[in-house]
């Protein structure tokens, strides 16, 4: 695996991590004392930042 590579896995894992905390938030219990729109919004953008880097890569589905 390439640098490429492991940098796009880390980004998508962030985002959806991101994009939980965020929409937890938004729909139910707040879990941290931050805005969960900036968790949302920041997920959303690291996880589709990650996924266009792995479809640039070529990366194989497991």
């Amino acid at each position: 695996m390439g640098a490429k590579t492991i940098l796009g896995i880390i980004l998508v894992l962030a985002g959806a991590a991101g994009l939980v905390i965020g929409l937890l938030g938004i729909f139910g219990k707040n879990v941290t004392a931050q805005s969960p729109w900036m968790f949302a919004i920041l997920g959303f953008i690291f996880f589709s930042a990650g996924i266009g880097l792995m479809k640039s890569t070529g990366a194989k589905q497991a």
